[in-house]
């Protein structure tokens, strides 16, 4: 079983991963690893703040490692709360300010067309290898659901019908741009296996 340490200690993500991963790869949180550090994500793109993640692990262990950063990019926003996504509010993380910040700037908006994007950054063998996911979609008038985290109580994926917040976990993955960029990651790793 191959083994991977995911750069992060955000509980959501972790769950999100390991459902989309089953059995087939070993995942260790940074907690579960030992490493007692917040990497922080000083840059301005997601590519260089995911690279920042998996490339601080690698460095600091020498083992295969993947991080990843994801933004919520609002189209009528010119791709705001983008790599902000997290801190859109403020430093202390908050999704409710987060949210109600990006529901006021859109107030009288009837754009309210959104992408999730998210880019994983795998290092292996000293090589950095880069993944992208995308789901395209709506910012709702409201929020709705209490499921998932960040802004998922207020973004519809195309086709469909719920917010991501009224979705089981199975059902978002479906759409999800983790989901998307996870598969990437998982076919390439596959086909290393066998190469």
């Amino acid at each position: 079983m191959q083994k991977l340490i995911f750069a992060t200690n955000n509980k959501h993500k972790v769950e999100e991963i390991r459902s989309v991963l089953g059995n087939r790869f070993q995942i260790k949180t940074l907690e579960e690893a030992g490493i007692k550090i917040d990497i922080p994500e000083p840059y301005l793109t997601l590519e260089e703040n995911a690279r920042e993640k998996s490339r601080t692990i690698y460095t600091l262990t020498g083992q295969d490692c993947f991080g990843e950063d994801t933004g919520l990019e609002v189209f009528a926003l010119n791709g705001e709360p983008g790599v902000k996504s997290a801190r859109y509010a403020g430093e202390e993380k908050s999704f409710q300010k987060n949210i109600d910040k990006l529901l006021s700037k859109l107030k009288g908006t009837t754009n309210r067309e959104a992408q999730f994007r998210t880019v994983i950054s795998l290092y292996r063998s000293g090589k950095e290898f880069q993944f992208e996911g995308i789901c395209k979609g709506k910012i709702t008038d409201q929020q709705s659901g209490d499921g998932g985290f960040g802004y998922d109580p207020v973004f519809v994926p195309d086709g469909a019908y719920e917010t991501f917040a009224n979705m089981s976990l199975e059902e978002k993955n479906q759409y999800s741009h983790r989901r998307k960029a996870m598969d990437q990651l998982i076919g390439f790793l596959l086909m290393q296996a066998v190469s």
